[in-house]
C-alpha cells in the first residue's frame, strides 16, 4: 500500500510539474484601487491555492476549538462517573434477609 501511494505521489508529482512548465507566460492581474500583478501564470494559481488553503484552516479554526472544548468536557464527566462508580461499589453492601 505504502508503494502505491508513493507511486501515486511521483505520478502526481510530475503531472503537476509538466502543467508548471507549460504554464509559464506572463499574466496580469487588476486588483481595485489601480493595483495591478503582473508574473507567471502558474505562481499566481499557485499562490492563490496557497491563499485559499490558509483561508480554509483558518476558517476551521473555530470549530475544531469547539470540537476540543467539547471533548474535554465529556473526558472529564466520564472520569467523574467512573471514579462515582467505583466509590459506589466500594462501598458495603448491606446484608439481606437471610432464611434458615
Amino acid at each position: 500500500m505504502k508503494f502505491l501511494s508513493t507511486l501515486i505521489g511521483i505520478v502526481l508529482f510530475v503531472l503537476f510539474f509538466g502543467f508548471a512548465l507549460k504554464n509559464t507566460q506572463e499574466v496580469d492581474l487588476h486588483f481595485f484601487l489601480h493595483y495591478d500583478l503582473r508574473g507567471p501564470l502558474v505562481l499566481m494559481l499557485l499562490g492563490f491555492f496557497v491563499a485559499g488553503a490558509v483561508l480554509g484552516v483558518l476558517a476551521l479554526t473555530p470549530t475544531v476549538f469547539r470540537h476540543r472544548r467539547e471533548t474535554n468536557k465529556h473526558k472529564t464527566t466520564i472520569t467523574t462517573l467512573q471514579s462515582s462508580a467505583q466509590q459506589v461499589n466500594a462501598q458495603p453492601q448491606p446484608d439481606g434477609v437471610t432464611t434458615q
